[in-house]
């Protein structure tokens, strides 16, 4: 069995069994329908990018290895953020073992350092340098050739796209008990600044004059013989257009509210308000 697909069933198993221990209420039950969607869709889209067809031709394609960079930070984290699933996850564990972890947490426990820690990562600043340290960083050339030869560097380089690309994702995307302390408007210029990294990425592979990556510079062949600077450049295509895909929708959400004007107030408290 594949370690990705044990891991994913696991949190599939566990959401469903902190669902059930979940009362929702009648007024937020379709909502909650659409979250859970949600949760299992960035679940099957993990299973895509990291135990399927992709993970064995990524080897083989830079495309495909960018498609599948793409699936993790801007797919699968924004659908698992969106889904709110972290109370849930959470029920799922036993009271006891609960309280026990709480308490080490909390002022004073063993793990309060860690705690102190994930607090001030989880903050809007450190999140995007994070985010865009570890997306620019894994592309360096020495550093992507590490992952292609080293399973571990390759779990470790995913691990890190993700994991920081939920941090990232929580400041622009309301996720329940986690806190956006962000006005839309620094939304948006969030996401604009983060789009920007990307595009920056992009840009470099797209104008490099010859191949970057020595394991598919050196490769004999490849599927569809495409050569390595014709992969390349597909490659910072996926990672220019489909790869901001995902920042456009959000940004458009929140210039729309930003736009909005304000609702207005019932007829009774206009009323009111008239009269004082």
């Amino acid at each position: 069995m594949d370690p990705a697909v044990i891991v994913l069933a696991a949190l599939a198993f566990l959401y469903w069994l902190g669902s059930r221990r979940t009362v929702t209420p009648a007024r937020t039950r379709n909502t909650q329908i659409v979250r859970a969607s949600c949760f299992y869709l960035g679940l099957f889209t993990l299973l895509v990018a990291l135990s399927s067809p992709i993970d064995t031709i990524s080897e083989k394609l830079f495309w495909v290895h960018m498609v599948q960079h793409v699936l993790l930070i801007m797919v699968a984290a924004p659908l698992i953020v969106y889904a709110r699933p972290w109370i849930r996850i959470w029920r799922s564990v036993p009271l006891g073992t609960r309280r026990t972890v709480a308490h080490s947490f909390s002022s004073g426990g063993r793990l309060s350092p860690l705690a102190h820690l994930g607090g001030y990562l989880g903050r809007p600043a450190p999140s995007f340098i994070l985010f865009s340290v570890v997306l620019l960083g894994w592309h360096v050339p020495f550093m992507f050739d590490a992952t292609l030869s080293s399973s571990a560097a390759h779990v470790l380089e995913h691990s890190l796209f993700f994991g920081t690309a939920l941090m990232f994702w929580k400041q622009v995307i309301p996720s329940a008990p986690l806190h956006v302390t962000l006005a839309p408007s620094e939304r948006v210029l969030y996401l604009i600044g983060a789009m920007v990294v990307s595009w920056a990425l992009a840009v470099v592979l797209a104008l490099s004059a010859h191949p970057l990556y020595s394991h598919y510079a050196h490769l004999l062949s490849r599927p569809g013989g495409l050569s390595a600077i014709g992969d390349q450049h597909i490659a910072a295509g996926i990672m220019w257009v489909p790869g901001s895909v995902t920042f456009v929708i959000v940004m458009f959400v929140y210039i729309h509210r930003w736009l909005m004007p304000p609702a207005s107030a019932p007829a009774g408290a206009a009323r009111l308000a008239g009269e004082h």
